[in-house]
């Protein structure tokens, strides 16, 4: 399996207009992910729609990534609920599907002080042998993961890792200052700080941009490990222009727009989270003729 590393590809999960699961075009996603280089396949994730997903539902994506991966790269899945007997439940049911680590996202709605957070997570790291990544997103789920409280979770044997989408930069340093090495890694959820974690001795990124630009987000590691800093702040800058689109809806709709305005049937997001404006949709356009025409894909 190896160390956790590199740009993990947040996969978006497709769907027919009935908003029924199409598996055909997820094993086609999975395959273009990984021919593209992507270091790694993360089912059900914020870009995945997790959110939105039965339980049901996520155990077939996680079934079917796990199967159409073959090994070829680690699949993440993404098994935090906000109750910690449901987490482990999903987690449990990962495990036995064979899911490489787990991706566990705090529990949302209700406020969690930082010991109930370390105990959430301690309890479902004792009761899995599966790799726990921490996922630190406070914008969604109202609860944030201290520096202190990742340091003091990074000795519980099983939790090898945190995504940090804050936004934060200063937040993600404290993580990298905390526990970040070979030991615990840190990676970046916000795909225009991916560069800056790496020159700060993060491990990489879950990048949703992958699922627009997979070999141009590859770029920006491979270009990294290979000393090539200028290759690389290259890549990172060329989502820039997409990443502006963000403001025209939720990301997570941004994205599978996107990819399906490239010609892959993903479908939209799960309502009510799929709209977005005219114009959005021409701003999103205009983004993906601008970056095919200066070759970024």
């Amino acid at each position: 399996m190896g160390s956790i590393h590199g740009i993990i590809a947040p996969i978006v999960t497709p769907m027919f207009e009935d908003e029924s699961i199409n598996e055909g075009e997820l094993r086609r996603q999975v395959d273009r992910m990984i021919t593209a280089g992507i270091h790694g396949i993360f089912a059900f994730g914020t870009n995945g729609e997790g959110y939105i997903l039965s339980a049901e539902e996520k155990e077939f994506v996680l079934s079917v990534a796990i199967d159409q991966t073959k090994g070829r790269v680690p699949v993440y899945a993404g098994t935090g609920c906000i109750g910690t007997m449901d987490t482990i439940a999903l987690s449990r049911r990962a495990e036995a599907l064979g899911a490489d680590y787990l991706s566990i996202i705090t529990p949302s709605f209700a406020a969690a002080s930082q010991d109930e957070l370390f105990e959430h997570y301690a309890a479902i790291a004792g009761a899995v042998n599966t790799p726990i990544v921490l996922y630190n997103i406070p914008a969604r789920t109202g609860n944030a993961l201290a520096a202190s409280t990742v340091r003091r979770l990074s000795e519980v044997e099983g939790i090898v890792g945190i995504k940090d989408s804050s936004g934060n930069f200063d937040n993600m340093l404290q993580y990298i200052e905390a526990v970040g090495g070979e030991d615990f890694a840190v990676l970046s959820g916000n795909d225009s700080l991916i560069l800056w974690n790496l020159l700060a001795g993060g491990a990489g990124g879950i990048a949703g941009c992958a699922n627009v630009f997979p070999e141009n987000m590859v770029a920006i590691y491979e270009s990294f490990a290979s000393g090539d800093i200028e290759a690389a702040k290259r890549s990172q800058e060329n989502i820039r222009s997409f990443r502006d689109c963000f403001q025209y809806g939720n990301p997570n709709t941004i994205v599978k727009v996107a990819v399906a305005l490239l010609g892959h049937p993903v479908g939209p997001c799960r309502k009510p989270f799929g709209r977005i404006s005219p114009q959005g949709l021409e701003a999103v356009r205009n983004a993906l003729v601008e970056s095919a025409t200066a070759g970024i894909r």
